[in-house]
């Protein structure tokens, strides 16, 4: 197997990048705006933190790629900033929409447990971020870091929830945290395969 170049892969900094400026922009402005959806009961503005949110994390991944400023430490950081504006706008959207208070559990407890420790395993292997772990592994990679399964992992909960089928989310909730308990055992397996365990 052949991995990107170790002591470049390694490297944590620097960590004053634009791709970095714009998740702490993203997230805080996300994360304000959820705030604010919730105290005034608006679902709109619900919805416009969650544009900002995607739009942002988009933005900075693209930068990031663009700019050659691609690091560790903002692949961590990226990481971190997704859980906290997708803690504060799942309940934002309970306190919203109670009747998606069990999609949310589950979703929840998948995307920052779950989630969190499978996308936090590339740090286990030189490579720069989940993006490239299928230099690790294909399969995991492309059910959990592909450009398709990143829209689908939360998209798909989300637009189910907006479009009222929360049957629907509940159903591609369980599908994605059945999809993460696969991928942890295959990284475990990874792991001890490598002698990294």
């Amino acid at each position: 197997m052949t991995l990107v170049d170790s002591h470049a892969a390694l490297a944590v900094g620097p960590l004053r990048t634009v791709p970095n400026y714009i998740t702490a922009v993203r997230t805080v402005a996300a994360v304000t705006v959820g705030v604010l959806a919730i105290v005034s009961g608006s679902v709109g503005l619900m919805a416009v933190s969650y544009v900002i949110y995607w739009i942002g994390d988009v933005l900075d991944g693209w930068t990031a790629r663009r700019l050659g400023q691609e690091t560790r430490a903002g692949a961590v950081f990226d990481i971190v900033s997704d859980r906290a504006c997708t803690a504060v706008l799942c309940v934002g959207l309970i306190a919203l929409v109670p009747g998606i208070a069990v999609v949310a559990l589950v979703f929840l407890l998948s995307f920052l447990v779950l989630d969190t420790m499978l996308s936090l395993a590339f740090l286990c292997w030189p490579v720069l971020s989940p993006n490239y772990f299928h230099l690790v592994d294909r399969r995991v990679w492309a059910l959990n870091w592909s450009p398709v399964a990143k829209v689908a992992n939360t998209a798909g909960v989300i637009c189910a929830i907006a479009f009222g089928q929360h049957l629907l989310a509940l159903g591609v909730a369980i599908a994605v945290v059945a999809v993460k308990l696969w991928s942890a055992a295959a990284v475990v397996r990874l792991l001890e395969r490598d002698g990294r365990a």
